[in-house]
């Protein structure tokens, strides 16, 4: 245990930056009941990442969150009458219990259903303490701090002497049936250290009224499911609703789920906000809206960004809802002290570029008008077009040269499905062997790539929405808007001229020379052979593309980079390194390529939490700062800009700035290392060097002549350096037509 508290030391050390003295800051006015910020509950601390309620789980909170953070503790009753913090009646869920007892189960009736189970009443408070040891209750946040830390009991929490302090009576009727007293043990405690008392039942709030207003403890009554029956009256909690009055005799506040001021459509949609928190604010009661957390799916209209969430309770500019409750207290402390209130074009902190994938692909269908056009709404500095080429030679954008998962290709021209092993190893229908007009007859599609893996769907509502734009389409459209500059990658060159007889190289040339663009402009390719050839252009920023994951960046990569490049496109594991979903190391990748005056772009940045690792707590804003703030990248590639554009608008992005609460960066090691070792997955093998055969290309080949004999006798284009070489001719027959057929099937 005291290992485990000092490693948990040094972890807080490392994430928390020294206290500052603030600066003077202008009062921001808002719209909660009186006119204060938000209050930021930590349902059991930290639980997000730790098990609830744990001595850990508290600690991170109060150290990560913004000043004044209430811990929210669950009350639970042992037979002996000891108060624990755990969210529900039965061990079994958060605890080792059904390990320890296999055949304990009992079955209560608990508000007229049976529950089966291992339930807090049938144990004494020594033996859940000398035993039982708490687990993580949601299977996707880390497991590997399960079975290390103890069961609290009200008064540990207590003794912590947290800003605040909220404690949630849910089951006070059940536990009286049962000879235990939730009033007389908060008498017991005096009501000591106690900021707030909340529980669904009305007789137990009216029962501590006169205890509650001598400690000036607020009581809040919680609203449960709008059909669930409140046991002291037997009305329905959405009958209640219709009087908030007669709950502002009781109570000062009243708390509940989110989806009773934002409701969903059943296709996951806001609905129109309702009424409650206007009416409640009427009524003189505080609205606290709970169910928050950075890993649960919430409504399309957030984009996987749980900080667009929390803006919307409170900075809508109809209402404020008086505080939050959730699992994840950074990110509800930065949407409030950060992020909330922006205007509008304001300058960005410092000299990043937000550069877009395939536009604000996170939206809509990638490379679309429409994709371009939220990026550019959404504030990016630079938007991409990844160039592709149709048979008769017209150069358009889309993130690949497979139609298969950006357009509804599959539908439609199955039969022309054929086997590139230069550039993928599975077959896929490419815009090369189809004609301009035949691709403008298909609809784009909106890539989600966490679709299988996690049943992450983006936008299904724009699924297909959209035009494709072609390269002159782009360019002129970029002209007109303000962004500062355009990134044009160009793919597969080698292939395109010796095999296809299409010079995408020249293509882009004369685009880019008949535009006259006026904005900056980068060329970007995984082949150096490509960027070589643009070397004549000055004006032009080049960017080397390096897909596989590197762990160093020595001296003379470093300069064989700097005769073709003058950024690097990297990958995000090439910066920080990754192990089952851990940061587990920095690499010096960064500052070597800037010793080199070369600028690091990292890639590719999505919202998803799946793809995010447990160090920046499921939020895609902690992994911005981790590489912009943390790792000194120059720019950020993205699929969801409008999540960098805000967080580098902050002020909380400026670590050099007095303020009460800043963004921090996550430190690389330091959550795995508060796990036991046997607890801890095994180490990865470091990532290679960055080697000078990694970085040179042959020369591109000339354009073929495809209506010769000789334009069919090019020999193969080599694999280039920054992609991984695929060796086998995996050759078409009507048996793998009818296999991709299937499998396309399979994936609808």
């Amino acid at each position: 245990m005291l290992r485990a508290f000092i490693l948990f030391s040094l972890f807080i050390h490392s994430c928390v930056a020294a206290p500052k003295i603030p600066a003077a800051v202008p009062a921001t006015k808002w719209l909660t009941l009186n006119g204060q910020e938000p209050v930021v509950v930590a349902r059991g601390g930290f639980s997000g990442l730790f098990p609830e309620s744990s001595a850990s789980a508290n600690d991170l909170a109060i150290s990560t969150s913004s000043p004044g953070v209430t811990m929210l503790c669950s009350l639970q009753m042992t037979k002996d009458g000891v108060g624990l913090c755990l969210s529900d009646i039965r061990l079994d869920n958060a605890t080792t219990i059904s390990t320890l007892f296999p055949k304990s189960q009992k079955t209560y009736k608990v508000y007229g259903q049976d529950l089966k189970g291992w339930f807090v009443l049938d144990y004494s408070a020594d033996t859940i303490f000398s035993n039982v040891s708490l687990v993580q209750n949601i299977f996707s946040r880390p497991s590997i701090f399960d079975g290390q830390m103890p069961v609290s009991a009200v008064e540990d929490v207590l003794g912590t002497k947290p800003p605040r302090f909220w404690l949630s009576v849910q089951y006070d009727a059940f536990y009286m049936e049962h000879k235990l007293s939730a009033a007389e043990y908060l008498r017991s405690l005096r009501f000591r250290g106690i900021t707030f008392i909340s529980s669904p039942e009305i007789g137990f709030l009216k029962s501590i009224g006169m205890d509650a207003r001598r400690a000036k403890t607020k009581l809040i009554f919680e609203f449960k499911d709008p059909e669930a029956i409140e046991p002291t009256t037997g009305k329905k909690y959405n009958e209640l609703q219709q009087d908030l009055a007669a709950i502002k005799a009781f109570a000062s506040g009243v708390l509940v789920p989110k989806d009773y001021i934002w409701p969903l459509d059943s296709a996951n949609y806001l609905k129109p906000a309702s009424t409650f928190v206007v009416d409640a604010h009427k009524a003189g009661l505080e609205v606290y809206a709970s169910g928050f957390a950075n890993d649960f799916l919430t409504s399309f209209n957030y984009s996987y960004d749980p900080s667009a969430e929390y803006l919307q309770f409170v900075d809508n500019g109809q209402f404020s809802v008086d505080g939050f409750i959730t699992d994840f207290p950074p990110t509800a402390s930065q949407a409030i002290s950060c992020l909330s209130h922006q205007k509008r074009n304001l300058p960005k902190i410092g000299n990043m570029l937000v550069i877009t994938h395939n536009g604000a692909s996170g939206e809509y269908p990638g490379c679309t008008d429409l994709a371009y056009q939220k990026a550019v709404d959404d504030g990016a500095d630079v938007i991409d077009c990844s160039v592709q080429m149709s048979k008769d030679g017209m150069a358009f954008c889309l993130d690949s040269a497979d139609l298969t998962t950006t357009t509804t290709a599959k539908t439609t021209f199955m039969s022309r499905a054929t086997s590139v092993p230069e550039i993928q190893p599975t077959n896929g229908i490419f815009s090369f062997d189809l004609t301009w007009a035949e691709i403008q007859s298909l609809k784009p599609q909106i890539q989600s790539p966490f679709l299988v893996s996690g049943g992450f769907q983006r936008n299904p509502a724009n699924k297909n929405a959209g035009k494709f734009m072609t390269l002159v389409d782009f360019l002129e459209f970029s002209k007109a808007k303000a962004v500062t500059g355009v990134l044009i990658n160009i793919q597969n060159a080698a292939y395109l001229a010796s095999k296809k007889g299409l010079g995408i190289v020249d293509a882009v040339k004369s685009a880019l020379k008949n535009s006259t663009q006026d904005k900056k402009v980068l060329i970007q390719s995984d082949d150096s052979s490509v960027l070589s050839s643009f070397e004549a252009v000055p004006p032009y920023t080049r960017v080397l593309s390096i897909d596989k994951e590197i762990g160093d960046a020595p001296k003379p990569s470093v300069d064989e980079i700097k005769k073709h490049a003058e950024a690097v496109n990297l990958k995000r594991s090439s910066l920080v390194t990754i192990s089952h979903s851990f940061a587990t190391g920095k690499t010096n990748v960064v500052e070597e390529m800037h010793k080199g005056n070369i600028s690091v772009y990292v890639s590719v940045l999505r919202n998803e939490y799946i793809s995010i690792p447990f160090d920046y707590f499921s939020d895609p804003t902690v992994e911005l700062a981790t590489f912009i703030a943390g790792n000194g990248v120059d720019g950020v590639i993205t699929e969801f800009p409008a999540t960098a554009t805000r967080y580098l608008m902050s002020p909380c992005s400026d670590l050099n700035k007095d303020q009460p609460y800043a963004i921090l960066p996550a430190e690389a090691g330091a959550l795995l290392s508060v796990a036991a070792k046997e607890a801890q997955p095994p180490a990865s093998a470091p990532n290679p060097p960055l080697d000078t055969k990694d970085v040179t290309d042959p020369p591109l080949p000339a354009v073929a002549n495809m209506g010769s004999p000789d334009g069919e006798a090019q020999p193969q284009a080599p694999p280039h350096s920054g992609t991984i070489a695929t060796s086998a001719n995996l050759g078409l027959s009507l048996l793998a037509i009818l296999a991709l057929g299937l499998l396309f099937a399979a994936a609808e």
